[in-house]
């Protein structure tokens, strides 16, 4: 059995780390728990510092999607497998981790992503939103999937997700400069390396957001971030547009007649997250203070990783921007 660790960031969460780390304590394959804690003042850090077998606190200032991640991968050295985690995820039976680590099989897969299914509380835009991007059965994919699969071939979710430790360190870790997707990232990167990565709609967690309009409209202004900053990841497995169509194809048909009174409220959300990804993919031209206001993830325009941000970016990106 390969060496594994599952990684949970934490941060003011004690009841969702609480109950994921309930659903770990019964799984069928042995691993040992790595929790970072960024700063949490609610009894988070307390949870976690008393159930993770290897437990590390930062400051919340310190916190970054990729960097934090990647600070846990290079603190714990002696792995195999690194399966990431959420604190809001959950797992939903004891054979989870087993059926992520199960693609492994086969020594070309580098990283895999599990299933997420909506909450119980989940709205119908969010339960559709779980249905369209997670569905059943198991997918491996290669770089020659591309024409048929386009961004979708680098698809990856951290809330859910393994790593092999051979091909992460293969392409440089997790990157720090990027404002989130890091997770799509490193398998863009896998993929590209020659590697495959997998879908794994076996392996099951409850994970979904219940995003306001607001919400949405900031999550999609740094995708748009994301897409025009790394533009290497769109000339080289081609653009959300195509994707972003079939989606609301697919909301209108999973929504029916039955829940008529919902069609406005998801075409308004649609165009707003439309709007919002356009405007993030000219961030370029926008003030620094404009886009703090603009996105979800405000801290990426300031603190301690603005120069990796600045220096990484753009045209003349190179991999050694991908460490501090």
């Amino acid at each position: 059995m390969p060496r594994i660790a599952c990684v949970i960031p934490a941060y003011n969460g004690k009841a969702d780390l609480v109950r994921l780390l309930d659903s770990l304590e019964s799984q069928s394959v042995k691993f040992d728990t790595v929790i970072v804690d960024s700063g949490s003042n609610d009894g988070t850090k307390e949870i976690a510092r008393k159930r993770a077998d290897h437990f590390t606190q930062i400051e919340h200032a310190e916190f970054n999607h990729g960097g934090t991640r990647q600070l846990m991968f290079d603190k714990n050295p002696e792995y195999d497998i690194y399966i990431y985690l959420t604190q809001d995820a959950c797992l939903v039976d004891n054979d989870a981790i087993q059926r992520i680590l199960e693609p492994f099989a086969d020594p070309d897969v580098a990283a895999v992503c599990g299933r997420q299914l909506p909450h119980l509380d989940a709205t119908p835009l969010a339960h559709h939103a779980r249905i369209f991007n997670y569905p059943d059965g198991l997918l491996v994919k290669s770089l020659a999937d591309v024409p048929r699969l386009g961004i979708k071939t680098a698809f990856m979710s951290n809330s859910f997700a393994a790593y092999r430790k051979e091909a992460l360190k293969a392409v440089g870790g997790f990157p720090v400069h990027v404002i989130f997707a890091e997770d799509m990232y490193v398998a863009a990167k896998m993929l590209l390396a020659g590697w495959k990565v997998a879908y794994a709609g076996t392996a099951l967690c409850w994970h979904s957001h219940n995003y306001s309009i607001i919400e949405e409209f900031r999550r999609y202004f740094d995708m748009g971030v994301f897409h025009a900053r790394e533009s290497w990841i769109r000339e080289n497995f081609g653009g959300a547009g195509g994707e972003g169509l079939r989606y609301v194809k697919s909301e209108m048909k999973f929504l029916g007649f039955k829940r008529l009174h919902l069609w406005p409220a998801a075409v308004v959300r649609n165009a707003v997250k439309l709007a919002a990804y356009k405007a993030g993919q000219q961030e370029a031209i926008l003030p620094i203070g404009i886009k703090r206001k603009l996105g979800m993830h405000r801290r990426y325009w300031d603190g301690p990783f603005a120069a990796q941000r600045n220096n990484c970016s753009g045209p003349r990106f190179s991999d050694k921007c991908l460490r501090w």
